[in-house]
Formats: C-alpha cells, sequence, structure tokens
C-alpha cells in the first residue's frame, strides 16, 4: 500500500518559518511592542547592536524581557573583542582582539579570553555571538579585516580559531565563525561594494578554508557567510547566495570536499551594498535561503518593523511562487529553532571560573617595543597626536581609540590633538605638522597611527614628526609594518581600551617592555 503524500504546510506555517529564519535589529534599549509582537508570532532570533546597550544591568532586562515573550530565543550579537565591540561601545573594549591574541600565540590564552567575554555575554542573557572572524588577513591592505584577523599565517588563525570557538561556547554562548570562505584577501570593503577574490581553489583549500575547518572541528554551532564573489567557486553569485559555497564546499561532507558542517549557516548583513545594491534584500534573502542559508541577518542599517515584514514577505511569495521550496525555508527555521532551544551547555569546557583581569594580561603580553637607543620613559604631560582614520564601517565611530586618555591618567596634564586626511589635506602635510610642534611646546610627542601602511597621508605626516622630532615615541594600533625610524615604537595590535592601557604603561615605564 501506498503511504499518503506528506500535507503541505499550511500557509501560516510558511509564515512561522519566514519570521523564524530572521535576526532582526532595532534601535534603543528597550523592547519595541512591534518586536514582542513578532516573537509571538514566530520570530525566534534578535540581533543586538551597539545602540541597544548602556550598561550590563539593562541589557540583562533588555534580553529577559524579550524572552518572557519567548522562552527558546536567540539573542545575537556581534561582539568581537578589540576594536568592534557592542558591549562598550563607548568606553572601549576590555579585551584585546583577534591580532592580538595572534601575535602571543598562545592558545589556552585566546581560550581564556574568550570564555571570559563569553561569561559576559551570557551574564547579560546573549547566547549567540557573531564571532570569530577566521579570516587569514592575507593582503595587508584589506579595509575591513585587518586587526580582526589573527593574522597572516592559515595555520595560527586555525589554532585560535578552534581556541576562540572552544572557550566562547564553554561558557554557554554558541560561537558563529565568519566570513566564510574567507574576507582576507579583498581590497574592497563589502559593506560598500563586492569584493572578488580571483584565488584559485587550491589556494582558498591551502589558506582561506584552513581556519574555518578548524572552527567546524572544535564545534563551532554556527558559520556567517560572506559577500564576496569567488569566480574560482561560482562566476555568478557571491558565496551568500551561491550553492556551490554554501551547499557544495560548507555543507557538503569532507569525502567530497567539503567541511562537514551541519550547524547553522548566518548570512552577513544584507543590508550591504554588496548584495543590497546587487540584488536588493528581499531578492538576495530568498537567493541566499535558497542556496543553503538558514538564517538571514539584517537589523545593523535597516532597523524597524518594516524591514522585517518585507522579508516574511518576499520569503513567503517565494514559496508560493516556486522559487524557495518549501522544505528548504522548512529546514533552515527548524535549525533556527533547535540552536534556539539548545545553545552551547557552560559545561562543555573546562570549567574554569571568572578571569577579569584577562583581558588587560593579554593586551601586556601583545605588545612589541622596538627601540633604535635608550629608552627614556615619559616623566611629565606629554603630547599626543593622533592620526585618525575614516572609521571602518564595522567598527563604527563610536568607539573611542589611542592612547590620550590613558597617558593622561598616567600623566595629567597630558594634551592631544587629532588629525584626519582631510586636516592634512586641507592645510598641506607640512603646515599640518608644524602646527602639531608648535602646540607640543617642548614637550615630548607621542603619535598614534592606524594602520598607517595603508594611508599615504598618515605616513607622509609620521615620516615629517620624526624628521623634525625624532625622539617622537611612535604607537601604532593597527596592523603593524616595518617600524619607522624614531625613538621608540610600540605595536599594540588593536584599538581596544586594555591594548591602549598596555601602552600608556610602557611608555611611562609602569609596566613590562618587551623590547624587540
Amino acid at each position: 500500500m501506498t503511504p499518503p503524500a506528506p500535507s503541505a504546510p499550511s500557509a501560516g506555517a510558511v509564515t512561522r518559518d519566514a519570521l523564524a529564519v530572521l535576526q532582526p535589529g532595532f534601535t534603543g534599549t528597550t523592547a519595541p511592542d512591534w518586536l514582542l509582537r513578532r516573537l509571538g508570532e514566530g520570530l525566534v532570533s534578535v540581533g543586538l547592536f551597539g545602540r541597544n546597550v548602556a550598561d550590563p544591568a539593562q541589557l540583562a532586562a533588555l534580553t529577559g524581557r524579550l524572552r518572557a515573550e519567548r522562552g527558546e530565543l536567540l539573542v545575537a550579537i556581534d561582539e568581537e573583542g578589540g576594536d568592534v565591540t557592542r558591549l562598550e561601545v563607548r568606553g572601549g573594549s576590555s579585551f584585546p582582539g583577534n591580532h592580538a591574541l595572534g601575535a602571543v600565540d598562545d592558545p589556552a590564552l585566546t581560550r581564556a579570553v574568550a570564555r571570559e567575554l563569553g561569561r559576559r555575554l551570557a551574564d547579560c542573557g546573549i547566547n549567540l555571538n557573531w564571532a570569530p572572524s577566521a579570516d587569514v588577513n592575507s593582503d595587508p591592505a584589506n579595509p575591513v579585516i585587518g586587526v580582526r584577523s589573527f593574522g597572516a599565517d592559515p595555520q595560527l588563525v586555525a589554532r585560535h580559531t578552534a581556541a576562540y570557538v572552544e572557550g566562547l561556547q564553554s561558557a554557554g554562548v554558541a560561537a558563529c565563525t565568519k566570513h566564510f570562505p574567507g574576507h582576507g584577501d579583498t581590497a574592497v570593503d563589502s559593506h560598500h561594494d563586492l569584493p572578488r577574490i580571483t584565488a584559485d581553489l587550491p589556494t582558498l583549500r591551502a589558506r582561506e578554508l584552513v581556519p574555518f575547518r578548524a572552527a567546524v572541528a572544535a564545534g563551532t554551532r554556527a558559520v556567517m557567510s560572506a559577500h564576496i564573489l569567488l569566480p574560482a567557486l561560482d562566476s555568478e553569485h557571491p558565496a551568500t547566495l551561491s550553492p556551490a559555497a554554501l551547499h557544495g564546499l560548507l555543507r557538503a561532507p569532507a569525502a567530497e570536499g567539503g567541511l562537514g558542517f551541519d550547524g547553522l549557516i548566518v548570512t552577513d548583513g544584507m543590508e550591504m551594498r554588496a548584495i543590497a545594491a546587487t540584488y536588493g534584500i528581499e531578492r538576495g534573502s530568498v537567493l541566499a535561503l535558497a542556496a543553503g542559508a538558514d538564517a538571514i541577518c539584517v537589523g545593523g542599517g535597516l532597523a524597524d518593523e518594516d524591514i522585517v515584514l518585507r522579508l516574511r514577505d518576499a520569503l513567503v511569495r517565494a514559496v508560493r511562487d516556486g522559487e524557495l521550496p518549501e522544505q528548504r525555508l522548512a529546514d533552515a527555521a527548524a535549525r533556527v529553532r533547535a540552536l534556539a532551544g539548545r545553545p552551547p551547555g557552560a559545561d562543555e569546557g573546562e570549567g574554569a571560573g571568572p578571569a577579569p583581569g584577562i583581558g588587560l594580561t593579554a593586551a601586556r603580553r601583545a605588545l612589541r617595543l622596538t627601540a633604535t637607543g635608550p629608552y627614556e620613559p615619559l616623566a611629565g604631560p606629554a603630547y599626543v597626536a593622533a592620526f585618525t582614520p575614516l572609521a571602518n564601517f564595522a567598527v563604527g565611530d563610536e568607539t573611542p581609540w589611542g592612547v590620550a586618555a590613558e597617558l593622561a591618567r598616567l600623566l595629567p596634564g597630558t594634551e592631544t590633538a587629532t588629525r584626519t586626511a582631510e586636516a592634512a589635506a586641507a592645510a598641506g602635510p607640512a603646515a599640518l605638522v608644524d602646527g602639531l610642534l608648535t602646540a607640543a611646546a617642548g614637550r615630548r610627542l607621542v603619535a598614534v597611527v592606524r594602520d598607517v601602511h595603508r594611508h599615504p597621508w598618515m605616513a607622509d605626516a609620521l615620516h615629517r614628526l620624526l624628521a623634525a622630532r625624532p625622539d617622537t615615541a611612535v604607537v601604532e594600533m593597527g596592523v603593524p609594518q616595518a617600524p619607522p625610524q624614531g625613538a621608540l615604537h610600540i605595536a599594540t595590535h588593536g584599538a581596544a581600551r586594555v591594548c591602549a592601557q598596555a601602552a600608556a604603561e610602557a611608555l611611562t615605564g609602569r609596566g613590562p617592555l618587551p623590547v624587540e
């Protein structure tokens, strides 16, 4: 006897599944009524950003209110530590980022830092972190990854990615390893346009994919796709929309050349121009689900009820029109619900207790100091020249950076001046530096730079400043390259607040001096 064919899902079930695959954001530090209503209708995930965070108590109250509406809920955040922080968006992170941890190259330290970060997230009710970045920073001029990467060596990135995943998930927070299949060899920021990576498939397997294999082996609960075009994989669609990348590479078993990942696939923000300007957000979301993605991340820029309804209706319409198979949407929704119902348990790790000072410890160990002559610590108020590039979109411009605040705490009376590319263009490099020399008025100068190798105006100004004042101390808070000639060069490998604190200690002789 032939068994009856399974009945088609009702329109209500399809609508609930369409809501379930969305990870939207919202504005404000309390949950809006529309969000609570949609949680009751089937929404399973909520994404948090810096605009939603005032302090840990407020954040815990917010997530508690969300879970009062829906108990099994994924509350996600983009908390990488280092330069990209949402928990401490207005003060700077208590944890160094990936590049600093890679510079130390102690996986046990990386694991401990990630566990402590995860513990703080869990205390605030967050159970999914859109981190770590597993990108190999193979192009040092990359405008979007940089210090968000553990480094340029695939094996180093792999061991620290695995350690980070283990540490974070041991605290009960699911890791979402990103940006698959690797965003480190791009010259374009996908927030602004569609990057293209021309590496062949053997290169991708030997370089970009190595850390993702390690993450899968370490048990990462989720992987985030990248909006990048890799013709070696798919000449038409970026990875987020590519069946070849998501199904054929990430999902496929190892025996077929894939990574064998069976967890949640999350897209990067769909309002990023790499997708939105080419496909549109609704069309892009349908294609992403059809390609194998399970969750649609949106809300970094578009953060209201309208975008949720637009995407919900686009997915329902795609099922009705036969463009998106019903079962594909149902499978994606099931994966989201499964993770919401069973996030990682805190018993997955080594059971270590809180480690409140681990971030500063790691930042101190990450410092690299190069001196061309005898080093004399700053003994009195200094003058800090902060050469400030345009903020990376992922980092944002709310989070402070630089060493001036930490130096002023140790040496009251320290002053600072900020100089930008616009200021350099308006005044001219010579006048810009002359102004700094006049304002310093004989005090010790500290030049603070960020990825100086990527900004010709910054390199020019620094060269002129060192020629006039060779006793200037240089603090590089981005990806360090060959240090310039000068009395002192400190590489912090990131701009987290603890990195600034460690640098200020070194400048004043109050901390360890790891001279190279």
